[in-house]
């Protein structure tokens, strides 16, 4: 779970977030933290619109990489795992 710190920080320095809710890449949250409290986070993505999100998944600045552990094996051209 990420710290009041850390999401303070995000929040002061404006840093676009990614948060990770699970191994597909295109369930990520892209938005920046607005207020949060023992359970949630209150996010402004980028059209403006809030969404409250669990504290327990994975935020991340949106310049990194996404880990490693939360992708999808990538698919061949015959439909192998790669």
């Amino acid at each position: 779970m990420i710290s009041d710190e850390q999401l303070d920080r995000y929040r002061i320095d404006g840093t676009l977030l990614r948060i990770v809710r699970d191994a597909d890449p295109r369930n990520d949250i892209r938005g920046y933290v607005v207020a949060w409290n023992e359970s949630s986070v209150a996010i402004r993505k980028r059209s403006r619109k809030l969404v409250q999100l669990d504290r327990k998944y994975v935020y991340q600045p949106y310049t990194e990489s996404r880990p490693a552990e939360y992708t999808l094996p990538r698919q061949t051209d015959e439909g192998e795992e790669a």
